[in-house]
C-alpha cells in the first residue's frame, strides 16, 4: 500500500483505505506569476499546472454505474490532490501516483509554499445530512485566483462569499441531481459569486450510464445562462493576468476527448 500524505486543520490524518499518512513539508508561502493550465478529466476533475505546482481536483474511481462510467478514471500525477468529499465520484485518489498531500476537509492550509482555502458548504439540499458536507476549494496559482465548487448543493451564504472573494475563474456544477446545484441554482451562485469566467461542471456528457446516472446536460444550463458570452475550449485551456477578462461572467465550456 503507497503512503499518502494526507493534511487536515493542523496535523496529519488518515484517510480510510489509503494507508499510513507521511509527514507533510510545510513552507512559506512565495509569489507566483506566469499564468496555469487547467487539463478537464471528466466530470469535476481537472489537474491545473502552474507556477511550479500540479494540483489535482476530484479524481473520481472507476464504476460500473452511475455519471462518470465512460471517462478514463483520471491517472495522473500531482504535487497535491484536493477533495470536496469521500464520494467515489470525486473523492478517490488511490489511483494518483506518487506520493502527493491529499486535502480533503475544511480550513486554511500552507502545504509545499501553497495556501489553500476549503470552505464547507452544504453537498445537498438538506444542511448535509444527506451526502455531508462538500468542500469548495479556493487557491491562487500562477498569478490566477482559482475557486472550486466541487459538489455544493447549498447556496452561497455571506461567510461562504467572504472566504471565496472574487475569483478570476470559477469551476461551478450545474447538473443538479440530489448531490450538486441544479441549472437555476448553479446561476444563482454564479450571480453570487460573480466570478470572471464559468467553467461548468457536474453535468450529463455520454459518459453517463443512462439508468443510474441522474443529473441534466450542459445545455440546460447553458439557456439559462444565455446572457453570459459563451466558449468552448478544448480539454484544455491556458489563462494568465493578461487573458483574464476584468468583466464577465463569461462561460468557458471545456471538452472531453472520449
Amino acid at each position: 500500500m503507497k503512503r499518502r500524505q494526507l493534511v487536515r486543520y493542523a496535523g496529519i490524518s488518515v484517510l480510510s483505505g489509503l494507508g499510513i499518512a507521511g509527514s507533510s513539508q510545510w513552507l512559506p508561502v512565495r509569489g507566483q506569476s506566469g499564468g496555469v493550465s487547467i487539463t478537464y478529466l471528466g466530470h469535476t476533475c481537472f489537474l491545473f499546472s502552474g507556477g511550479g505546482r500540479r494540483i489535482l481536483v476530484n479524481p473520481f474511481r472507476d464504476l460500473d454505474v452511475g455519471c462518470t462510467v465512460g471517462y478514463r478514471s483520471p491517472r495522473v500525477t500531482a504535487d497535491t490532490v484536493l477533495l470536496s468529499s469521500r464520494l467515489f465520484d470525486e473523492g478517490a485518489p488511490q489511483g494518483v501516483p506518487g506520493n502527493p498531500d491529499i486535502l480533503f476537509e475544511p480550513g486554511s492550509y500552507q502545504v509545499r509554499g501553497q495556501q489553500f482555502q476549503g470552505i464547507a458548504i452544504a453537498h445537498d439540499r438538506k444542511g448535509g445530512r444527506q451526502f455531508g458536507i462538500n468542500v469548495a476549494w479556493s487557491w491562487t496559482q500562477g498569478g490566477v485566483r482559482i475557486l472550486h465548487m466541487g459538489g455544493a448543493a447549498a447556496p452561497v451564504e455571506v461567510e461562504h462569499k467572504i472566504l471565496m472573494g472574487r475569483p478570476d475563474v470559477a469551476f461551478i456544477p450545474v447538473g443538479g441531481g440530489v448531490k450538486a446545484y441544479n441549472p437555476q441554482e448553479a446561476l444563482q451562485a454564479v450571480r453570487t459569486i460573480n466570478p470572471k469566467i464559468v467553467v461548468p461542471t457536474h453535468y450529463r456528457t455520454e459518459a453517463a450510464d443512462p439508468a443510474t446516472c441522474d443529473i441534466v446536460a450542459l445545455d440546460e444550463f447553458l439557456n439559462l445562462a444565455s446572457g453570459f458570452p459563451v466558449s468552448r475550449t478544448g480539454s484544455s485551456l491556458s489563462l494568465s493576468r493578461g487573458n483574464i477578462p476584468q468583466n464577465g461572467p463569461t462561460v468557458r465550456v471545456m471538452g472531453y476527448s472520449f
